[in-house]
């Protein structure tokens, strides 16, 4: 695809590395310095973690950063590298109360332009002391027709692999940034807050793997600073805080920013790990971190915690960002043959949002972010009559049942209102795939067919294949796991995904690509659009 500012983009990132006597490799510095614990050192505010930049509209979009004491926020931006006509935005006060993070929402901002950005926090000693800059740039949403292009993933740093200096860091996120994307989706488990980072992993091969450590990984998070301190740990990884500072993002959250497979019904009273034996407050704790580390707008005052949203990005490209984690109902044996208190997954509200929002949208691809598979089997144990437990809507072939009613229920809403070209991609199993819904294989029937496409993980451990569910008619177009039998395999191993999606404006025509940790195409698939009276006729 085409982008005609991308050689201003090179030239501003050139030119700032040789003003600060920078190689190319080493502007990671500049764009946001290696990331430490938070201490009052030295006479100005410092910006440790870089900036971040998410849910880009045509005319706005968020930018978050952190210091280390109490200061105020400062932003600069303009469409040009050379900041001649910057405008200045005066952010709120960065305190304790909130980490010493901070944000703004930029509006009237031009649409279909690269916009750069400066920040920095003023101190609040009285003496207007201010941090050295931190620099990016983001794309913002076009209204018209061009190319888009964007990527998916899930899932940094889990199951005890960590940041790795002798491997590279990160590297998936060099991968992706290098692919200059219009914008990133992290489809969930953005930390892994249950999950211990060791010194040091012996490998199968008898090699060893060697973790960047902090306190706030050495257990697992209870406390509010604790899960602060998970958002901290993955801050100081160089390749995570270069993509952070060049690639706009759009985040949702799933299980592991809490516990591995939480729910209401979560019972910790056996788990040695945990003092704290309420889930409801490591809730309250877990998602108080997410949001103020999420560089995403916050929802209004009426539901101020809420994540699940709507992006418009173009006459092309709309994408609905779910929750299915905040409204669900306790993980059961999920086979009840009625909707009930325990077969809640999205719950009423955010459904009737999502059926309307779809049935609103003019945008000709409706991409609906998931942060979890529709038809693969996510076991969660067994309860007390030994039944299976299950995590996701999915639950074993045969017809609808417990979770799957809601799954039905928005999918022949998308069929009987004529709803077209609707794909959902999502993350979580670890492993990537593509599968292809087909109601003439399905239990259910009233649905017309569609795609989903499964990435990850970004930097954690690998499984997979998981079963299918037959209810929705789920078919495997491709896949790639770990060799049978093998499973947790670190990032070293290969098999870390993510995905690409792009548009062509002239067709309309959707590449849904899975490419691995370098990079390397794995998997593509083309999807004609299908074409439609709701699109509007004045965007070309």
């Amino acid at each position: 695809m085409s982008d005609p500012l991308a050689a201003s983009r090179r030239r501003f990132l050139k030119q700032t590395a040789a003003m600060w006597g920078l190689s190319n490799a080493g502007l990671a510095g500049m764009l946001a310095a290696r990331a430490a614990p938070a201490a009052v050192i030295g006479d100005q505010p410092s910006v440790e973690q870089g900036l971040q930049i998410g849910d880009v509209l045509a005319d706005r979009a968020i930018v978050w950063s952190r210091t280390d004491r109490p200061a105020r926020l400062l932003v600069e931006w303009d469409s040009s590298d050379s900041f001649a006509n910057g405008k200045r935005v005066t952010g709120p006060h960065a305190l304790e109360v909130t980490d010493f993070t901070a944000r703004v929402d930029l509006t009237g901002l031009p649409h279909d332009q690269d916009i750069f950005v400066r920040v920095k926090f003023q101190g609040l000693d009285g003496r207007g002391t201010q941090s050295d800059p931190v620099i990016g740039h983001f794309r913002s949403a076009p209204r018209k027709k061009r190319d888009i292009c964007f990527l998916w993933s899930g899932d940094t740093a889990g199951q005890g692999w960590g940041i790795n200096p002798d491997f590279g860091g990160m590297k998936i996120y060099e991968s992706m940034r290098k692919v200059q994307p219009d914008f990133f989706i992290h489809s969930g488990d953005n930390i892994y807050a249950d999950g211990v980072i060791l010194p040091t992993v012996t490998l199968a091969d008898g090699s060893t793997w060697r973790n960047l450590t902090t306190p706030a990984k050495s257990k697992v998070a209870e406390t509010l600073p604790e899960f602060r301190g998970n958002y901290l740990y993955n801050l100081l990884d160089d390749n995570l805080r270069r993509f952070n500072a060049e690639v706009a993002q759009i985040w949702q959250w799933d299980d592991h920013e809490v516990l591995n497979n939480w729910s209401p019904g979560k019972d910790l009273s056996t788990d040695a790990r945990y003092t704290e034996k309420s889930i409801q407050a490591l809730v309250g704790n877990a998602q108080r971190a997410f949001l103020e580390y999420a560089p995403m707008r916050w929802h209004d005052q009426e539901e101020s915690e809420r994540v699940y949203r709507r992006i418009p990005y173009s006459a092309l490209l709309e994408v609905f960002v779910l929750d299915m984690r905040s409204y669900r109902g306790p993980n059961t044996f999920n086979r009840q043959d009625a909707p009930s208190a325990d077969t809640v997954y999205l719950g009423r509200p955010q459904i009737d949002w999502l059926k309307a929002s779809l049935k609103q949208s003019r945008a000709t691809w409706k991409v609906i972010a998931s942060d979890m598979p529709l038809g693969l089997i996510v076991a969660d144990g067994q309860d007390a009559q030994g039944r299976d437990r299950f995590e996701n809507s999915s639950n074993g072939d045969g017809p609808v049942l417990g979770r799957e009613f809601e799954i039905a229920e928005i999918l022949k809403f998308i069929k009987r209102s004529e709803i077209d070209n609707v794909i959902w991609i999502t993350a979580d199993v670890h492993y990537c795939a593509a599968h292809y819904y087909d109601p003439a294989k399905a239990v259910f029937k009233d649905f017309a067919p569609f795609w989903e496409f499964v990435a990850g993980p970004l930097n954690a451990g690998t499984f997979g294949p998981n079963p299918l569910d037959n209810t929705f008619g789920p078919q495997v177009v491709f896949q790639k796991a770990p060799p049978a039998g093998q499973s947790n395999l670190p990032p070293s191993a290969g098999f870390q995904f993510f995905g690409e999606v792009c548009i062509d404006s002239r067709s309309r025509d959707m590449v849904v690509a899975l490419k691995d940790i370098d990079g390397a195409q794995v998997f593509s698939q083309r999807l004609h659009a299908r074409h439609s009276e709701r699109w509007d006729h004045d965007d070309d």
